[in-house]
């Protein structure tokens, strides 16, 4: 149980949760719950775009499913990488540790996905589909990365349920106290934290705002997708700085994994979106010609 308040802002503690409820001894977690209402919605809203794009709606079915798939997948392989010490099992014999190894790297149950793996998980999905529906590519991807905001931001409150993916201690007005409290009440622990949860969730909807408004106004394909890698990868840069569970990358004190992971993706989007502009502003839809050679050459 966590026990959650906002002393700045003058709301008082409050309870959350982990577990939203539970069916015949199962516990559902909020973090499940939430992630699948963010599909939901993120569905919705891709289909409205997609129609507007021209891709039909059977083909959207037909991407959604394989989404799913790639990036739970995705976000579980991203999360193994980085933690794999955790989830090796001693204490058996050779064959024993192997299968409870490959149980536990299987278990997402217990938590471990990662935002970045899932995300590559649904470019390759969406490469995938683009390629066998004769769909551009870039005018998949600038449909696609609305939902995934959603997704972001929707999720992110996952973590709030379960009280992590929190910062340092601090004492702005804003800041979030929050009591771990053990199983059973036997002891507790306080901090009043910076709640980089709610950071990346404010971010994420202001860049699906402009995202959503500016949609149609869009200079050349693919360039919200470029968008989307530079607002995101720049804003998690940032915040990730203030986070203390994230792993570092070159020894504590240095950067961490997903700071440099957001540095990189936000130079890859300011590159296309120079790219992008230039090859429009002379007339030349370079994504689409690149999307239609790929086709081209599968199609032999």
């Amino acid at each position: 149980m966590t026990e959650i308040s906002f002393p700045g802002l003058g709301i008082d503690p409050f309870q959350v949760n982990s577990v939203a409820f539970s069916i015949f001894g199962l516990d559902v977690a909020w973090y499940g719950v939430l992630i699948t209402l963010g599909m939901i919605l993120a569905f919705v809203y891709c289909s409205f775009k997609a129609k507007y794009e021209g891709i039909k709606s059977d083909d959207l079915i037909d991407l959604a499913i394989l989404i799913i798939v790639f990036c739970i997948v995705g976000a579980r392989l991203y999360y193994v990488i980085f933690e794999f010490g955790h989830f090796i099992a001693k204490g058996g014999t050779f064959w024993q540790n192997l299968w409870q190894t490959v149980l536990n790297i299987i278990n997402i149950r217990d938590g471990g996905l990662a935002i970045y793996g899932g995300v590559l998980g649904g470019f390759f999905a969406a490469l995938i589909i683009s390629k066998r529906k004769r769909i551009r590519f870039p005018i998949l991807l600038d449909v696609l990365v609305g939902g995934v905001l959603i997704g972001q931001i929707i999720g992110r409150w996952g973590n709030f349920m379960n009280g992590e993916a929190f910062g340092y201690e601090t004492d702005i007005l804003w800041r979030m106290g929050i009591k771990k409290i053990s199983a059973g009440g036997l002891y507790s622990t306080y901090m009043e934290v910076h709640p980089t949860f709610l950071y990346e969730s404010l971010w994420n909807l202001v860049g699906f705002v402009l995202m959503a408004v500016f949609y149609k106004k869009k200079k050349f394909h693919g360039q919200h997708f470029a968008f989307y890698l530079i607002w995101y990868g720049a804003g998690r840069a940032v915040i990730e700085a203030l986070r203390t569970d994230s792993l570092w990358l070159f020894g504590e004190g240095t950067i961490r994994v997903s700071q440099a992971v957001g540095i990189i993706t936000c130079i890859i989007g300011i590159v296309i979106a120079v790219f992008g502009v230039l090859k429009a502003y002379k007339g030349i839809d370079v994504w689409g010609n690149i999307t239609s050679k790929l086709q081209k050459k599968d199609s032999k």
